[in-house]
């Protein structure tokens, strides 16, 4: 059984060679790097890198399994993997954490106005006058209720906020106060004041939100998000900001990236823009190494995956 990364992982490679003694594990640092033996015989792909593609796999024959290390999977060639029958996992949940505390973060910096703040203190202007918003009481509506929405939920809730969530069919999730359906997105965005984008990239959320959907949003409502950028058209977005439909938005992802200099978006005073870094983490590697390793020990005894499988057809 042959294992090769798609990143080196530092100390952890010694521990999975210690712990998988009959694995022949080559580290290598992206696709670039795998040597045309390596391809011809490996069983087990795992870790990340954005140029593994079509091409790449179909110079792999005996490829069992992709070990992704990343949540989001729709870069891969989903429908090759499909036709191969290719085993897929994924990262989820180990970014659940550090994104739960930029939502927290993004939200506080704008009910506290800590940008007005900055600004006051770049100009040296004290302004004790200066007053903020509570957050006990408001409204979050999670676009998508997995794992990043449920741990930032118990955060909200610890706040006293009242969250509600948009998944498939509107199932209950513990955490949350009131759930709708994907089809009743409109009546659930009029009763939010904070709007959090946390869906995957698929059919059926690309360009799930329209200008009509931003309409129906309050003025005053906050618009976050950290899911994917191709859940609205950039041109919307912009209109949206520029129009006032809402007061302000926190953007982490783009349907282009990365950012051109260029971009409408930097011009725009009532958005906070950073560059796709909420999933980063320090602790990522090793969590996923973890759930790799679990994965490796059922894969190895019963040829099948016990955590963070995958469905390629679905997309998460």
């Amino acid at each position: 059984m042959k294992a090769v990364s798609l990143k080196r992982m530092e100390g952890l490679e010694s521990k999975l060679i210690e712990a998988y003694p009959t694995v022949d594990f080559v580290f290598t640092k992206g696709v670039s790097e795998i040597e045309e033996q390596d391809k011809q015989d490996l069983d087990i792909l795992f870790g990340y890198d954005g140029k593994l593609d079509q091409t790449f796999l179909e110079n792999c024959p005996n490829l069992k399994w992709i070990a992704w290390y990343s949540t989001g999977v729709n870069s891969l060639p989903l429908d090759y993997i499909v036709k191969r029958n290719i085993l897929l996992t994924n990262g989820k949940g180990i970014h659940a954490k550090q994104m739960s505390e930029f939502i927290i973060a993004y939200i506080l910096d704008d009910y506290k106005k800590m940008r007005t703040s900055y600004i006051n203190q770049q100009n040296r202007y004290y302004d004790s006058k200066l007053t903020g918003t509570r957050v006990n009481g408001k409204t979050i509506l999670f676009l998508g209720t997995g794992s990043i929405a449920q741990y930032t939920a118990n955060i909200a809730n610890a706040m006293n906020m009242k969250v509600t969530g948009i998944n498939t069919n509107g199932h209950s999730v513990e955490g949350f106060c009131k759930t709708f359906a994907l089809n009743d997105l409109s009546n659930a965005l009029t009763e939010a004041d904070i709007i959090v984008n946390t869906l995957p990239e698929t059919e059926q959320t690309t360009h799930l939100i329209t200008k009509a959907h931003f309409e129906l949003m309050d003025e005053s409502a906050l618009f976050i998000n950290v899911g994917r950028g191709t859940i609205v058209d950039e041109s919307v977005i912009i209109e949206a900001l520029k129009e006032k439909y809402i007061r302000h938005a926190y953007l982490d992802v783009f349907e282009k990236e990365p950012l051109n200099p260029g971009n409408e978006l930097y011009s725009l005073d009532n958005v906070t823009i950073t560059a796709h870094i909420t999933g980063n983490g320090k602790e990522n590697m090793s969590e996923a190494t973890d759930i790799f390793s679990n994965n490796l020990a059922h894969f190895l005894n019963k040829k099948d995956l016990i955590e963070n499988v995958v469905d390629p057809k679905q997309g998460y």
